[in-house]
């Protein structure tokens, strides 16, 4: 009898994510989404000083600011309770219909105050739960080797956008005005709904799907939980937390304010901005060609602390050019340590609880940062640029102080990847449902019945 062999098919090789078409859908799809809202951002301020006094206007373009904080965190357990690729979809839908409804209403009346602040909100409301759970999506998208490379590549989307964004919601406002603009950014939007669509994601393993079937509290509760008892999220969590509360109000309103006070007017702020944007294009570009450094832990730490420095040496520099080479120091080194902390949150985290995590990381990025820029501007006010730059240099600082003291952090890496396949752990996730299907049926079926037909026809002989 003869037997037939099964050849189990070798494992087809996972391409890099910047080769990896479902990676690129995502890509494509959030940089649209980005551009949609830098020029949704530029109509919204423009319609509400159209509509209202300056004041008014900055309570509009800052009321999202308030829902986006307060509802972050169950975001962050909506993300994972319904994955985040069907979360980032709903998110861009919504957003869509709410900035095409206000363009109508634009086009037709001039409604006000009032459709603007509450486009505001439900804008703030939904970021709310976009924010965590395009956080999350990666993981489930490519393999963990991946992902410091897959933020580089978001880095850059980000920094495309604000190139782009900003000119053409320009150009929009100018064509056909708010309205105008509103109906570019709604239609941007909606250009990353059915890319999100197409995006194909990998399911949790079933012990962590029944693990999110509690309730939304204690969901919350295990997520806070999962980061506290952790060794590498707990100090990167405060990492962070301190880098962006020394870094953001020196770079928005005390850039500003340093401008005045020097007399560089507004192209001398152009000139110092866009130095910053291509620094943190190019540590963007550095992790999409190299796909990740090592010793994460202890780069980062080191890279928040030399950021810290440039910071507080920005408002030493007497002259334009040098300012523009310092932020561009600065846009270098705050680019490469929050990519790496990016990455760091993606790998360390339990993928059950990736949303959690990344609703705590962006309430601090998001809604107590923001916080110093007021304080900032009323210090500069009293002491002037210099000595508020250095104290924010020196909390920024505290921020890399404590990724090289702590040891678990310090010595955090990024997984390594070879070239033309996946990492054990996410193969094993891929191909174990297949494994007894091909190979275990035909075991008994090959060798057991010939066995004794092979014996009983030769032993006489």
């Amino acid at each position: 009898m003869a037997t037939t062999a099964t050849v189990t098919p070798p494992v087809a090789p996972a391409p890099p994510a910047h080769r990896d078409a479902n990676v690129l859908r995502w890509l494509t799809a959030y940089t649209a989404s980005m551009i949609g809202d830098s020029v949704y951002y530029l109509a919204l301020s423009w319609a509400a000083v159209q509509a209202g006094s300056p004041s008014q206007a900055g309570l509009v373009v800052a009321v999202s600011a308030v829902p986006r904080a307060l509802l972050m965190l169950g975001g962050g357990v909506l993300a994972d309770r319904l994955g985040p690729r069907l979360v980032v979809i709903g998110s861009d839908a919504v957003r869509c219909v709410a900035v095409l409804a206000v363009a109508v209403l634009l086009f037709l009346t001039s409604p006000g105050l009032w459709p603007l602040a509450a486009l505001a909100l439900v804008f703030g409301t939904v970021d709310a739960v976009f924010l965590p759970a395009v956080g999350a999506l990666p993981a489930r998208m490519t393999s963990r080797g991946q992902l410091a490379r897959v933020q580089g590549m978001r880095g850059l989307g980000i920094r495309f956008a604000s190139v782009v964004g900003a000119p053409l919601g320009g150009l929009a406002v100018a064509v056909g005005g708010a309205a105008g603009a509103f109906a570019l950014a709604g239609l941007l939007i909606a250009v990353s709904v059915p890319l999100l669509v197409s995006v194909r994601t990998r399911e949790l393993p079933a012990d962590d799907r029944e693990a999110a079937k509690g309730t939304a509290w204690s969901d919350l509760k295990g997520g806070l939980a999962h980061i506290r008892h952790h060794r590498v999220l707990a100090p990167l969590m405060l990492a962070i937390a301190l880098g962006d509360l020394g870094f953001v109000g020196p770079l928005n309103v005390g850039l500003t304010l340093l401008a005045d006070e020097r007399g560089w007017g507004a192209s001398g702020m152009g000139w110092v901005l866009a130095g910053f944007g291509v620094g943190a294009g190019t540590a963007s570009l550095l992790l999409t060609v190299r796909g990740g450094l090592p010793h994460a832990g202890r780069v980062a730490g080191y890279t928040i602390l030399a950021g810290a420095v440039a910071i507080g040496a920005l408002a030493q520099v007497p002259s334009v050019l040098a300012a523009a080479g310092v932020a561009l120091l600065v846009g270098l080194l705050a680019g490469l340590s929050g990519a790496l902390c990016g990455a760091l949150i993606q790998t360390q985290a339990d993928p059950a609880c990736l949303g959690r995590v990344t609703a705590v990381s962006g309430l601090v990025s998001l809604g107590f940062a923001p916080l110093s820029m007021p304080l900032s501007a009323a210090a500069i006010g009293v002491w002037g640029t210099g000595p508020v730059f250095a104290v924010s240099a020196a909390v920024c600082g505290l921020g890399g102080v404590i990724a090289l003291c702590v040891p678990g952090l310090r010595r955090a890496e990024l997984p390594k990847w070879d070239a033309g396949e996946l990492p054990k752990r996410d193969r094993a996730e891929q191909d174990s449902p297949e494994l007894p299907e091909q190979d275990s049926p035909e075991l008994p079926e090959q060798d057991s019945p010939e066995l004794p037909k092979q014996g009983a026809a030769e032993l006489p002989k």
